[in-house]
């Protein structure tokens, strides 16, 4: 069966737009990421790939005038049922600040972000079990108790334990 000479090329040409990854989003003030993901399995390659997202950084930063700095990455391995991906945050900086000249090391992304803020912020961090329901005090006497009886902890720390808990 002859197949169109044309479906070859539409077919490759639909592959190549739908692995597109999106371009640069800013995520905070003066702090963008790119994200990219190997759709090749076992024929992909993360290396090329972080590669790749770095280079379009530069590039990035390059058309603004700027250097990019790394902040942060995030990648995940390629595994049954997921491709590998790989996020890289930067800040831009200009070309002759001394930021743009310092050695940095990459490392992974935290799961939660504390940035500065000219704000005063109270924590309210409590020390002492201020609910309805009191600790049991006796009860937890007992179970000391019951490990030193079993040699589990020391007449030491039985009594270390002992005033802490009357002190709560």
């Amino acid at each position: 069966m002859n197949r169109p000479t044309y479906l070859i090329p539409a077919l490759l040409l639909f592959t190549l737009v739908g692995c597109a990854n999106p371009e640069v989003v800013q995520v905070s003030p003066g702090v963008y990421m790119l994200s990219a993901e190997d759709k090749g399995g076992i024929f992909g390659n993360s290396a090329r790939m972080k590669a790749d997202v770095i280079r379009r950084a530069d590039e990035f930063a390059a058309n603004r005038g700027k250097v990019a700095i790394p902040v942060t990455t995030n990648e995940t391995p390629m595994h049954f049922g997921h491709f590998a991906t790989f996020d890289y945050q930067f800040r831009l900086v200009d070309k002759n600040s001394p930021e743009a000249n310092v050695a940095t090391t990459l490392g992974p992304m935290p799961s939660v972000v504390i940035q500065k803020t000219e704000q005063k912020i109270d924590a309210n961090i409590q020390t002492k079990d201020n609910s309805e329901h009191p600790r049991d005090i006796y009860a937890e006497l007992e179970k000391l108790d019951g490990l030193r009886k079993k040699g589990v902890i020391t007449e030491d720390e039985f009594q270390a334990q002992k005033k802490i808990l009357a002190g709560n």
